[in-house]
């Protein structure tokens, strides 16, 4: 093996070409744009233009509505609090939603939590969460533990 046979595992040294320095670079003069019209001036895009013919964007029907200021919630019931005790050990005394947050066993880019009335709990829980269920707070509350509701 010679030096010049090495070839570099990361990236490529190679340079990009630098337009309009001159006919010796290779891009010089009109930069590989062609001669005059629209598309070889500066700050130009013509973006979803399709020759004259209706463009898509145009030709296809507006559908939906996205409301921007929908609240994410993601659910939560009694089973899954069974299960997030037993495999993340946590505390059936005390658990905050900031907890299973702060802890990635929910992410908080999904939303809030909302406790639904789903499943038998095995022990008493003291839970702090965004909202819940007015049946989950019923069975919550006879089995014999507290909810504190942080939205309303």
């Amino acid at each position: 093996m010679k030096i010049n046979e090495l070839k570099s595992t990361l990236t490529s040294n190679k340079k990009n070409k630098r337009r309009g320095r001159g006919s010796g670079s290779g891009l010089g003069k009109t930069s590989g744009r062609g001669v005059k019209g629209q598309k070889s001036r500066s700050g130009v895009s013509i973006n979803g233009f399709e020759g004259g013919q209706m463009p898509i964007y145009r030709r296809l029907p507006k559908r939906g509505f996205k409301n921007p200021f929908k609240i994410k919630i993601q659910n939560i019931n009694f089973n899954t609090i069974n299960n997030l005790i037993k495999k993340h050990k946590l505390d059936p005394k005390e658990i905050k939603e900031d907890e299973l947050f702060n802890k990635k066993i929910f992410k908080k880019s999904r939303g809030f939590l909302k406790l639904l009335n789903v499943g038998k709990l095995d022990n008493t829980t003291n839970l702090e969460i965004s909202y819940a269920s007015k049946k989950a707070i019923e069975y919550l509350e006879k089995n014999g533990g507290t909810i504190k509701l942080t939205k309303k």
